[in-house]
């Protein structure tokens, strides 16, 4: 498989998606910052993967400064599900009566709301997602006025967690668009029969994402799998030319390294002057 592709422009920090978004539709991938010392390295964002709180809570820190965010990114407990939330300057909403709390998580909790992705119509609300193998799908509507940021594992993909954030969307889904971020590849990605079984289960058009490997295990092409599900949508998807196994300077990846950190995937409506 070959590196990015020149669909993104890579910076020293981050991947900046190339895709046709309106220019107040703002979004980003951060990255290990080439400096590859140790499981974590300069960059993770991730709390849960045990690495050290100060130093997490400082990349997250930077990444608010490098990115020119008004407000912390809204901060999820990802589950592997098809929960989607909305933000709201005034906290979270649609999971029970939680929206009153209107704090923003910027360092270790163990009280993060449970979900796999996160949309918003307001402005200076950034989504985010973080992954080191699992597919991260950024959407927006073609006008500006709605975004989404989605953590797409194989068990999310198949239970419809793309679907559910799509539904959220109060137009049609065809004034949407999606872009790919950095996932593993076909090349890298074992699964076992289950896996196959389990996708097949919903929709045997997904046979060709999986390449007889040995006995009972295939290479599965996530990012196939996306695009089938947003192009039945009418969904048009761009990026999706990354594989983080391969890319060991720029991206994490579990499947390579067990023990790593994770890049942020964003996306937020910038405020600008009408």
């Amino acid at each position: 498989m070959s590196k990015v592709s020149v669909q993104v422009n890579i910076g020293d920090d981050y991947l900046i998606p190339d895709w046709p978004a309106p220019n107040w539709i703002k979004s980003a991938v951060s990255t290990r910052k080439k400096t590859i010392r140790n499981s974590f390295d300069s960059f993770n964002i991730a709390f849960h993967v045990n690495d050290d709180i100060e130093n997490v809570t400082a990349n997250r820190e930077q990444l608010i400064t490098d990115l020119s965010l008004t407000n912390s990114p809204f901060w999820i407990e990802q589950v592997h599900g098809i929960e989607s939330i909305e933000l709201l300057k005034s906290g979270y909403s649609n999971l029970d009566n939680r929206s009153n709390d209107t704090r923003i998580e910027t360092r270790h909790s163990n009280n993060l709301i449970r979900a796999d992705a996160s949309y918003t119509k307001q402005k200076e609300l950034a989504c985010v997602v973080m992954t080191a193998d699992c597919l991260p799908v950024l959407l927006t509507n073609k006008k500006g006025t709605w975004v989404s940021a989605i953590h797409a594992g194989w068990r999310g993909l198949c239970q419809g967690i793309i679907e559910s954030t799509v539904a959220q969307y109060d137009g049609a889904s065809g004034e949407l668009i999606a872009w790919f971020g950095p996932a593993i590849s076909q090349t890298h990605f074992e699964v076992g029969a289950e896996v196959k079984e389990a996708f097949l289960a919903v929709d045997k058009s997904y046979e060709p994402a999986f390449k007889s490997h040995k006995p009972n295990y295939y290479m599965a092409d996530l990012y196939f799998i996306a695009r089938k599900k947003l192009s039945r949508l009418n969904i048009k998807a761009f990026g999706g030319e990354f594989c983080t196994f391969e890319d060991s300077e720029r991206f994490y990846s579990y499947r390579r390294d067990g023990v790593t950190g994770r890049m942020a995937s964003l996306i937020w409506i910038e405020e600008r002057n009408e």
